[in-house]
């Protein structure tokens, strides 16, 4: 098993590339899983480590855990108050809008109750398209296939927050089998040898909590994602693994 590929660490924090595929934790609705994040991260720096935030099993990208109770709680609350920036990737179908705001409230999908009992809660993701591209093969009804490439900024954290809104949007995410569209899930598996939701986290910035300086981490695509990209010519929109730490107090001299 490869390790996993660290993007940063201090005495306080670790971030790094969660895989596709791989839960943060474990979990009552994964009852035969034996690889976790968290675990097989502890094991990697041989320190434990505690969760701040949330990535799905199916999503990639760029995850920060604390290497204390007290880093994680602080960390923790600012991403609560709407303190960190978040920046997704995700290929979806037809073609996007240019730049929008989706504001659609979501009901909470935590499977304590059937949803309809859930209350609505605001929900906002900035969405903006970046690339797109135009296929010679039927798909779906249309002699064409379009897809589009769309960078994600949620305002909110509500669960599935960027995958229900491109959905309700009309452009779902391929290869999301609960909100996509099972014919195009499959041709991008078998025809384009991408198998999984195409959704990467690929950009945090927040203020560290206990250091004065800003955290700015963006994250490489996986290889499955790296290789549509060049296929589809958008190998200039690929992200690198990069850290940022400039400090605090020199961000708000600049912005004076």
């Amino acid at each position: 098993m490869l390790p996993l590929n660290i993007l940063y660490q201090d005495e306080h924090l670790v971030a790094v590339h969660k895989p596709s595929g791989l839960l943060v934790h474990r979990s009552a609705l994964a009852r035969g899983e034996t690889q976790f994040l968290l675990q097989r991260l502890r094991d990697q720096i041989g320190k434990r480590v505690y969760p701040v935030h949330r990535l799905d099993r199916p999503t990639s990208g760029v995850m920060v855990f604390g290497l204390s109770s007290e880093a994680a709680a602080l960390l923790s609350e600012a991403f609560s108050k709407r303190q960190v920036e978040k920046r997704y990737l995700a290929v979806v179908r037809g073609k996007a809008p240019e730049q929008e705001r989706l504001d659609y409230p979501l009901r909470e999908e935590d499977g304590t109750r059937p949803k309809a009992e859930m209350p609505a809660m605001p929900a906002t993701t900035d969405i903006r398209r970046l690339d797109s591209v135009e296929l010679p093969v039927q798909v779906d009804r249309y002699p064409v296939a379009r897809y589009s490439l769309v960078e994600a900024r949620p305002m909110t954290g509500r669960r599935h927050q960027i995958r229900r809104h491109l959905s309700r949007r009309g452009y779902p995410i391929i290869g999301d089998a609960k909100h996509g569209k099972s014919v195009h899930n499959r041709f991008f598996a078998d025809q384009l040898k991408a198998p999984r939701l195409l959704l990467a986290a690929t950009y945090l910035a927040f203020d560290h909590p206990l250091i004065d300086k800003r955290i700015q981490l963006s994250c490489a695509l996986d290889e499955t994602m790296a290789s549509l990209f060049e296929q589809f010519g958008w190998g200039g929109h690929l992200p690198l693994d990069s850290v940022r730490t400039p400090p605090i107090a020199a961000l708000t001299v600049r912005q004076r």
